[in-house]
């Protein structure tokens, strides 16, 4: 196990430091930078001071020491000056972070409370009734995208109760109700859209392992509907469940975008946008490193589970 895991670490670091390069040659090859930006919105160009801006910013040294400079700063745990707010990144992202976390984690609840139970359902209940209905269930959810369902629940709410959800973010030190509200709602609406994609996993999976001898001979042994499905089944069927869902999970750190915006929570996705537009690069390379990190640890994560849930992958 401890091999296992040892590995599983070194690939993560070793994927964390090629993505680390990507991401600082890819906003170099993007056209302009903020000092472009700058003078653009001015309406003139002043070649003596735009130099003299790029010099005090640093970005008038070698690509290869700007990269060695910032991967130095990470280690120090000092994420640069943001170029557009003259504040420190960190200052600046700390408070992004929350927000889109606590939504990601509400989403990937209510997806597996949704999608599991209901591919289980849809599995043992092949064909009938009830498997047609999570099926149909399953297609809307993909079909629809969840920033058009949250509008749609807004829009509902605005209709039937006269009630719109905080139009600015509430802390839960402020109002812990209004606040479980506010992301309760597009929790729901990402949460059913992830949850779509859950369920038939879990009943593809269901399926397949229900077909096995062993399961037969479970049956055969009169063992109860319970028994068979959730210690069996499902026991064996949960893996690619599992990285679906770690899948989903590091997609919504960085895929909220206008989930984000709909509901106009200040959270690391809508932000990035932003400064992405303005060429602010401490502060896109660090959030997009971010949502590299929770990737990588989310397949970890993955990884890990693997080798606990099944013995073969753990000693393999």
């Amino acid at each position: 196990m401890k091999s296992y895991i040892a590995q599983r670490l070194v690939i993560a670091v070793l994927t964390l430091f090629g993505m680390s390069v990507v991401i600082f040659v890819l906003l170099r090859m993007a056209p302009g930078d903020i000092v472009d930006v700058l003078f653009s919105a001015a309406g003139y160009v002043n070649p003596s001071e735009k130099q003299a801006i790029l010099r005090e910013l640093g970005m008038d040294k070698p690509y290869w020491r700007q990269y060695v400079e910032w991967i130095t700063q990470i280690f120090h745990g000092d994420l640069g000056k943001s170029y557009r707010y003259d504040l420190p990144a960190w200052q600046i992202i700390r408070p992004l972070l929350p927000v889109t976390i606590e939504l990601a984690m509400l989403s990937t609840i209510v997806a597996v409370a949704l999608g599991v139970p209901t591919g289980i359902v849809s599995a043992v209940r092949q064909d009938g009734l009830l498997d047609y209905a999570m099926r149909v269930f399953s297609l809307a959810g993909l079909s629809m995208p969840s920033f058009w369902l949250g509008m749609v629940i807004i829009l509902a709410l605005v209709s039937w109760l006269a009630w719109i959800p905080p139009l600015t973010y509430v802390r839960p030190t402020e109002n812990f109700w209004l606040h479980a509200v506010q992301f309760m709602l597009p929790a729901l609406a990402v949460g059913y859209r992830s949850s779509a994609l859950i369920m038939r996993i879990t009943r593809s999976a269901m399926l397949e392992v229900l077909r096995e001898d062993y399961i037969r001979t479970a049956w055969a042994k009169g063992q109860g509907e319970w028994a068979v499905v959730w210690r069996h089944a499902l026991k064996n069927a949960i893996l690619p469940v599992v990285t679906v869902v770690g899948i989903e999970f590091a997609f919504l750190i960085g895929g909220l975008v206008v989930t984000e915006t709909v509901f106009n929570l200040p959270g690391v996705a809508r932000f990035l946008v932003e400064a992405i537009l303005w060429r602010d690069y401490p502060i896109v390379q660090n959030l997009v490193m971010f949502i590299a990190i929770v990737v990588i640890l989310s397949n970890l994560a993955v990884d890990l589970l693997y080798g606990l849930l099944d013995p073969r992958v753990r000693y393999a």
